[in-house]
This record gives structure tokens, sequence and C-alpha cells, in this order.
């Protein structure tokens, strides 16, 4: 975690902006969850914790990470946006609920060669990609 809190203090830097307590904060908020969250569920975790950060200071510390290349964010249904740590090389897909904004990550290795399958069949090189599957879940489906 030190590594990527060293590349948002530098990012920071960069923007000519100050490093803060809040931004320390959310940042092993963010990273010390396993969870993707919304702006709002990360604020309640951190005042869980104590800190009274203000959600329009954890709202722009996310997007401020998702710029720093440090996070990422997705759209879980509605008008919920849902953020989750970014590491290099930690490639996986999204099933997402519609309903619920549940989400779960997955990996399959038949899915990835036909990716590459397309990519080299159209001349076109991956440099990379992001795929999220919508639906309903299983328990919002029971519930209905």
């Amino acid at each position: 975690m030190q590594h990527y809190t060293r590349r948002f203090q530098d990012f920071i830097a960069e923007k000519r902006m100050k490093w803060t307590q809040q931004r320390e904060a959310v940042v092993h908020a963010l990273w010390t969850t396993e969870e993707h969250v919304t702006c709002e569920e990360l604020a309640a975790r951190l005042a869980a914790q104590g800190r009274r950060i203000g959600l329009a200071t954890v709202y722009r510390n996310l997007r401020l990470l998702v710029d720093a290349g440090l996070a990422r964010e997705f759209h879980s249904g509605g008008a919920s946006v849902r953020y989750e740590r970014y590491i290099e090389d930690d490639h996986h897909d999204h099933l997402i609920c519609e309903r619920c904004g549940n989400t779960v990550e997955f990996l399959d290795e038949k899915l990835e060669s036909l990716q590459e399958e397309l990519a080299r069949r159209h001349d076109f090189r991956l440099t990379g990609h992001k795929m999220y599957l919508y639906g309903i879940c299983n328990r919002c489906r029971s519930s209905s």
C-alpha cells in the first residue's frame, strides 16, 4: 500500500495540491477494502473509524485517485457509482446487479483468449480492456 500512497502523493504534488490527512485517510480506506464501494459507503466507513470527512472531500479524492490511475469507477445500476482500487496486473471483469449494485469479480481464461483472438482477427493491438456485465442477481430475483 505504501507504493500506491507514494504514487498518489507524487500525483498530488504534480497538481500543486497539498497532501492532507483527509487524502491519506481516503486512500487508506479504499486500499484496505476489497469491496467495490460508493462514495457514501466509504465516507460511512471513515466516520465509523472516527474520521469526520465530508462527502464532497471523499468524492474529490476518489476522483483524483481515478485520475491518477490508482482507482477505477463504474456504474453499478441506477445513478450509483462504485469505486475499486486499481492494482497493476490484477485484471478481472465484473458481473453487476442493476438493482442492488452487488458486484462479482471474475476472470475466465476462455473469455480472455476469445478477446485476444478477436483482436488478432481484426488486426487490433490490445492495450487493455474492462468488461462489465449487467443483470439481476439471484438475491434480487428471489425477492421479487
